[in-house]
């Protein structure tokens, strides 16, 4: 079971990145990166965490854009992936990439 969600994960996470790039409306969503998604074992919710480049308003209005857009997004979803029922998506900020460059600029002030 565990090997046939982790398929599921990545069929999910390459499906969402597609659809967000080419068919999503708000032009905020087309530099979403999916950085990675979990699914429940029953596969009924799917965290998805994401991450985009800019500023604290930008990554906020990102986050909304997300939310109203997730009906749309589990519908085309649920036309591209075989899978009974298409999961609740849950969408989570990644916060390691922003962490690591962070990071790296502590690092380069320091030498």
């Amino acid at each position: 079971m565990a090997y046939h969600v982790e398929r599921v994960n990545k069929i999910v996470e390459r499906e969402l990145s597609t659809i967000l790039l080419m068919e999503a409306k708000n032009p905020l969503l087309k530099y979403v990166s999916i950085t990675k998604v979990s699914l429940t074992n029953d596969l009924s919710l799917a965290t998805i965490w994401y991450s985009v480049i800019g500023k604290e308003d930008e990554i906020e209005a990102t986050k909304k854009a997300l939310e109203e857009s997730k009906g749309f997004l589990r519908s085309e979803l649920s036309h591209r992936i075989d899978i009974r029922k298409t999961p609740d998506l849950k969408f989570k900020y990644d916060e390691s990439l922003a962490y690591g460059k962070h990071i790296e600029e502590l690092l380069k002030k320091s030498k």
